[in-house]
């Protein structure tokens, strides 16, 4: 099958060849340039180059993190990340929508098919459902994102990972105070710590975050801590601990709305029809729908190096609980297992995750081999309620679940490299076995417990070539598992219990690349993808709040990334990111044709960027572009698709210093030319409430000081 995009392979070969052509004219004793040093840990579990992995990984350094951004959502970050679709829904009851080559895109609410880590600990459960809300991003020194084959070595549910590591407390103790706000009343307080002292790092931080929100009945509040202490306890070992809270309180869900809504007011909420209040309120603030939660963990992490090998330990451990209202009409004629339309769980999680890595010398090169297991559980204490008692809705009602759900996470895995002269090989395998255990206590309406096991062996495999020290080439294959999530077993079509008919996906990943520095200031990577995947987890109903979820036949994910960054003259850069992706169902079910598109995924996305900082880096801006091609909403692609847009955004900052001070200050205006767009989609819904808008032009605004002793 051709790949239709808005430029063909060969196009995207052409390039590829140019680059790699230039790159290729650069004398042989040039050496590697400070573009091709930087350090990740993704893919290999141990310090690498990217430029030198055979894979598709890009680093957002903190700079880009912190520049000109409220540090809010983590999309804020990674939408210059090429692969990636990262959208802030504007409903923070519900997360981040963030997609790799596809995988999570139908996801209603959290992070799925991608992969959460922070400091090396996961941010997804053992089913692979995460919240990139738990990311703090105020203390974060780098993020991390793979995409492709190698993702499989993290196991279940590892279409990408997204690994965010924090700073170490370092130096002369110093203090900062963040102040931000900006338009529909958004205000954000930052205020942190670190230093070093008798060898012991910290890092300490607090912040309150508050919006009234764009769209109607979508106000949050969010107030999150970090704390991090890092000490040696020898010449050759470290330990590190960590502690995060995340607490958002009535978190108000504007919900999703129907196109001719949308057309009318991006900002309002569907009417709700069978209201008999006059005027007729929307769905959202009859039944008041809205979701706090509170999350906290702890996590320890050791390593001992004895020479080149090292033994990494981590183990954590945490408690998540969450209230959440939704919008089920109280004439909506439940079936004996309906669960209500409140949602009420405690979880306790914890995991350990062990590995040694062994370097020796072999033929000529060297041989590093890893061998760990990863362990991880998580406890649901669980309950459903009705929505309403009499005639209020928005309240706790009648007891309608009662349960106990038990995730269990057991994976041995193995990694070996062997680098010889211009050659990098890899290969990895994985063992994963997922075990689901349902206990139901409220026996009313049947005994629905229930247990299901998973098992999956993920093998990955990639060769990298040095064509010259500025010139890299690779490939690389792995299949890939994704089994379903908790929250996409809890509801079967027809509404009998747990669905635990659903399969788990597999797929097959291909990728060739290349990475290439031209010139002395520019970095070229480009990747060609293959994913087919049997049993494509996809919705089959969605409304209110609850999701089914059914197997699908065969889907093929094809497409192509390019990025490219480059500085010149008097402090001026130039940075893009351009995928373009078909995904497609390759074999019809049901009422779905092959040959139809996977919704929520579009086939062409771009970010590209023209920043300018003078010499002494007190001053700096940057014109930031933004667009997307439509997007389908449902698997029959016969609804109206959210359209394709583009958007400008546009930053200024500056930086002051005065001995033991330092201040910056910063403007951005997001939306310059103040487009009417979707930013997201609900994907499936039965209502066809699938669209969520992005905001209008608006602005934000930060200062800071900090003080060091």
């Amino acid at each position: 099958m051709r790949l239709q995009c808005p430029f063909r392979l060969t196009a995207v070969a052409g390039l590829f060849a140019t680059s790699a052509a230039a790159a290729a004219q650069v004398p042989p004793q040039l050496l590697p340039s400070p573009l091709a040093a930087v350090v990740v840990v993704s893919g290999s579990r141990v310090e690498h180059t990217s430029f030198d992995f055979p894979a598709a990984i890009d680093v957002v350094d903190a700079t880009r993190i912190r520049s000109g951004q409220i540090r809010v959502n983590a999309s804020e970050a990674l939408s210059a990340v090429p692969g990636l679709v990262a959208r802030n829904r504007e409903n923070y009851a519900q997360d981040l929508q963030i997609s790799s080559r596809g995988f999570g895109a139908r996801s209603a609410f959290g992070v799925r098919g991608v992969r959460l880590i922070a400091d090396g600990i996961p941010a997804s459960m053992p089913d692979g459902q995460g919240q990139a809300a738990t990311f703090n991003l105020d203390m974060a020194e780098r993020i991390e994102v793979l995409r492709g084959p190698f993702s499989a070595i993290y196991g279940n549910h590892s279409g990408g990972v997204i690994q965010l590591f924090t700073r170490d407390g370092a130096g002369r103790p110093s203090v900062e105070l963040n102040l931000s706000g900006g338009g529909d009343g958004t205000r954000k307080l930052d205020v942190n710590a670190q230093g070093e002292s008798g060898g012991v790092g910290y890092v300490i931080d607090t912040s309150r975050f508050e919006t009234d929100g764009y769209r109607d009945h979508s106000a949050a509040r969010r107030d999150q801590s970090f704390a991090k202490i890092t000490v040696k306890p020898g010449e050759s070992s470290r330990l590190t601990l960590t502690a995060s809270a995340l607490d958002q309180d009535d978190t108000l869900d504007p919900l999703g709305v129907t196109w001719d809504t949308f057309q009318r007011d991006p900002r309002a909420g569907e009417i709700d029809l069978s209201d008999t209040a006059e005027p007729k309120r929307t769905l959202a603030e009859r039944y008041n729908t809205r979701k706090s939660t509170s999350h906290k963990q702890l996590g320890a992490s050791f390593e001992q190096r004895f020479g080149d090998d090292r033994l990494r330990m981590v183990a954590y451990g945490g408690n998540r609980q969450v209230i959440q209202y939704q919008s089920f009409s109280r004439g909506f004629q439940a079936p004996a297992s309906h669960s209500g339309g409140v949602i009420d769980f405690d979880r306790d999680f914890h995991g350990v995750d062990i590995h040694y890595t062994h370097v020796r010398h072999l033929g000529n090169g060297k041989l590093s081999a890893t061998a760990g297991i990863d362990y991880s559980r998580s406890t649901d204490a669980r309950r459903g309620y009705e929505n309403f008692v009499g005639a209020q809705f928005g309240v706790i009602g009648t007891l309608r679940r009662d349960e106990e759900d038990v995730l269990t996470g057991v994976d041995p895995y193995l990694q070996v490299e062997w680098e010889s002269g211009p050659w990098v090989l890899s290969a990895g395998l994985r063992r994963s076995r997922l075990t689901v255990e349902v206990n139901d206590f409220y026996l009313s309406n049947g005994d629905d417990s229930g247990a299901a096991e998973y098992r999956e062996t993920t093998p990955v495999t990639g060769v990298l070539y040095k064509v010259s020290p500025v010139l890299n080439v690779y490939a690389s294959a792995a299949r890939g598992f994704e089994t379903p999530t908790l929250n996409e077993l809890f509801y079967s079509p027809s509404g009998a219990g747990f669905n635990f008919g659903l399969r788990p996906a597999g797929s097959k990943h291909a990728e060739v690349g290349v990475k290439a520095i031209v010139g002395s200031n520019t970095r070229v990577n480009g990747a060609l993808f293959q994913v087919r995947t049997e049993d494509e987890l996809v919705v089959d109903t969605s409304g209110g709040g609850r999701t089914s979820y059914r197997n699908a036949s065969e889907t093929l994910r094809r497409g192509v990334e390019l990025s490219a960054e480059t500085s010149f003259a008097d402090g001026w850069s130039a940075r893009m990111a351009v995928t373009a992706l078909r995904a497609t169902y390759e074999t019809g079910f049901g009422t779905v044709a092959a040959g139809s598109s996977l919704p929520g995924i579009p086939r062409a996305n771009l970010f590209a960027e023209l920043a300018w900082n003078d010499k002494a880096d007190r001053f700096g801006a940057a014109l930031e572009g933004i667009a997307s091609k439509k997007f389908y909403t449902e698997d029959t692609n016969t609804e109206i698709p959210a359209p394709g847009y583009g958007v400008l955004n546009a930053r200024v900052q500056a930086k002051q210093s005065g001995g033991r001070w330092k201040f910056t200050e910063f403007v951005r205006l997001n939306n310059l030319l103040d487009r009417s767009y979707v930013g997201s989609v609900i994907v499936g819904d039965a209502n066809k409430r699938y669209y969520e808008a992005a905001p209008a032009r608006t602005w934000l605004a930060g200062v800071s000081a900090q003080y060091q002793f």
